[in-house]
């Protein structure tokens, strides 16, 4: 059965700035959300408040109708959340980092069997490329319980190989995760988005194709 997010509503200010004016954002598992927006335009902010990193002026969040607080939200494993920059401690191997996200059992043995991760599993997390790191991180945030995923920046800075290898596996995940990624690599993001959304002056603007960002001004013309 699938699941809705819904947060709406949001106002966010920094001093006298209005980063999110009244933004939102809406998931349902079974497909990815892009958001694109320029360089301090509260892309992260926004996932941020929506995960309760971050406290807004306001913000009304619902799951499926039910409302909950930003706390609730971490404490119930409803949305996991990747950051911008990289989490894991880059002084332990990536066998030893395992155990800190997953909890003891099938899952950490799953994940550490994979190929593409047993082949690194004696490495540490600070020797590993931007794409290895990435992709590490993406399938640990994967395998918890929560049914919905946000993404900042998965692709920056990841090397090709790595960005195929990301988009296969986001494509496979949204079969059971609403997901809500938001990249300046826009092309990567819209081979793999159902929706996305432009956040401008604090405000959400729907885009129904590419072109759509050249008329709002985020790009100069469409590669893609």
């Amino acid at each position: 059965m699938k699941q809705s997010l819904s947060a709406t509503g949001i106002i966010k200010t920094f001093g006298n700035k209005t980063v999110l004016d009244n933004a939102y954002i809406r998931c349902e598992t079974g497909e990815i959300t892009g958001i694109f927006g320029r360089n301090g335009c509260g892309k992260s902010t926004i996932l941020k408040v929506i995960f309760g990193t971050q406290k807004a002026e306001s913000v009304s969040l619902s799951i499926d109708g039910k409302h909950y607080s930003p706390k609730e939200i971490i404490a119930k494993q409803k949305i996991a959340y990747l950051p911008q920059y990289p989490f894991l401690p880059k002084n332990k191997t990536v066998k030893n980092v395992i155990p800190i996200v997953l909890e003891k059992g099938s899952l950490q043995d799953k994940l550490l069997y994979l190929p593409e991760i047993n082949k690194l599993a004696d490495r540490k997390v600070g020797e590993l490329s931007m794409g290895q790191l990435r992709y590490l991180e993406l399938l640990l945030i994967s395998h918890l319980p929560h049914p919905f995923l946000m993404l900042d920046e998965p692709f920056s800075m990841v090397e090709p190989l790595y960005k195929e290898k990301i988009k296969e596996f986001l494509l496979k995940l949204k079969k059971e995760k609403g997901i809500i990624i938001t990249d300046h690599y826009y092309v990567d993001v819209l081979e793999v988005s159902d929706k996305n959304m432009l956040l401008k002056n604090g405000k959400i603007i729907p885009i129904d194709n590419s072109q759509e960002l050249v008329t709002h001004g985020y790009l100069t013309s469409v590669n893609v």
